[in-house]
């Protein structure tokens, strides 16, 4: 049955094999991630040799986990033309790559016939689903976790069905 959900950081450090997270929305209202937004505006982009001043402590947790075998996936479903957002999840996405992560794009309008849970998901192990949830602008409103069997298998499906389409991010361009 649904119920809160652990932090994400918390699950994937608990995680033994593999993890995979599917982004569907084409902008995030994230009051954390703004400055780094802003900043990428005003055309600041991350350092390639300066790891301290990534994204922390979440690549750490990602370099962790992947240091322990665990296998990291991130598919994103996205619009084209991209979002500006998109644009600048795009230009960081190289500090997720270096931190173990595998990230691939799907273009929406390649992803028209594939079954899709309607909320952004991670599932751990495939044996537990963390749904997020967000309002029509982006804003988060909170998540909640899911081991049951079908919705486990229904999501799992649904990030292989999208990986299998994707594009690496080394062959994706915006």
């Amino acid at each position: 049955m649904p119920q809160k959900a652990p932090q994400c950081a918390e699950l994937l450090a608990s995680c033994q094999h593999s993890a995979v997270h599917l982004e569907m929305r084409d902008f995030y209202d994230d009051p954390d991630v703004a400055p780094r937004v802003a900043a990428w505006k005003a055309g600041h982009r991350p350092d390639p040799n300066d790891r301290a001043t990534w994204w922390r402590p979440w690549l750490d947790t990602v370099s962790e986990a992947v240091g322990c075998g665990v296998v990291i996936r991130r598919a994103r479903i996205v619009s084209e033309p991209v979002s500006e957002y998109t644009h600048y999840l795009y230009d960081g996405t190289f500090t997720n790559i270096a931190a173990g992560e595998q990230t691939r794009w799907l273009p929406r309008r390649n992803a028209s016939d594939l079954c899709l849970p309607g909320n952004d998901f991670w599932v751990f192990d495939d044996r537990l689903v963390r749904f997020g949830y967000f309002s029509g602008d982006g804003v988060y409103l909170g998540d909640e976790v899911d081991d049951r069997p079908a919705v486990v298998k229904l999501c799992s499906s649904a990030f292989e069905a999208v990986w299998e389409r994707a594009v690496p991010h080394d062959r994706y361009t915006v």
